[in-house]
Formats: structure tokens, sequence, C-alpha cells
């Protein structure tokens, strides 16, 4: 699904004008740091996540041991929304789109909307789950 997002990203961008300030080696190279540094929050996330983990196994009751914290979920907390949020934005100064500017805002309000109600799931989900290990010790040291 994503690489077919990226594709109608793409198709999106292509017949849109540029503009002449999108279009300096200044912001080429801004470009290249925003989809680098995406990509790196990106693929690191999934690396530190696994295949359960990134494609929504907490959903499915596939918790891992414990909440990742290591990079990149120390750098931010969702690493893969801002991480894509930061590609696309890179993408749009790179081919020099205003429209993409604009399509990027997009992406990222409707990520930052599902981030409120994610980030209170996850966390709901790992604290429900200490809890009733705890219960469980709590059981076995009285036995």
């Amino acid at each position: 699904m994503g690489i077919f997002r990226d594709f109608l990203y793409e198709r999106a961008l292509r017949d849109q004008p540029s503009h002449p300030l999108l279009t300096t080696p200044l912001a080429t190279y801004i470009a290249y740091a925003l989809i680098a540094s995406g990509n790196i929050l990106v693929i690191s996330s999934m690396w530190a996540l696994g295949i359960t983990g990134t494609y929504l196994g907490d959903y499915f009751g596939i918790l891992m041991d414990e909440m990742v914290t290591c990079f990149p979920f120390n750098v931010s907390s969702a690493p893969m929304y801002y991480g894509s949020t930061m590609s696309f934005l890179g993408t749009a100064v790179l081919f020099g789109k205003p429209a993409g500017i604009l399509l990027t805002i997009e992406v990222l309000v409707v990520y930052l909307l599902a981030l409120r109600f994610e980030d209170p799931f996850t966390a709901g989900i790992y604290a429900k789950r200490g809890k009733e290990q705890a219960q469980k010790k709590g059981r076995k040291k009285e036995l």
C-alpha cells in the first residue's frame, strides 16, 4: 500500500508547476537531507519493531516484550509518521512543486490525527498487559 501511495503522490506532482525558489541548489541539498533523514527514521523503525510491530501486531494482540524505546523511538514518538512526512516534503522540494508541500501538510495533519488515537491505544494495551503480568507474579508468590 505504501508503494501505491508513493506512486499516487509522484503522479499528483508530475504535472504541477514548479516554483523557482524550490529549484535552487540549496533547495536540492535540503530535499536530499529530508529524504535521507526521513528514510533513516522509517527504516530504523521497521528494524526496531520487526514485522509484527511494524504491521499492526499490537492491534491483533501480538505485543513485543516491552514498548520499543531505542533509536529512533528515543528521538521521536512516531518516527514512521514523521520520517514519511519528511520524505514527502523532501520529494516535493526536490521536484520543486509547491503542490507537493501542500499535500505533505495534509499528510502530516492526517498522521497527527491518527496519533491522537494510536498513542493512547498503544500505551493502554501495554499498561493492561503490564498489570496482568504483575497480577500473575503476585499469584505465583502466594503459592
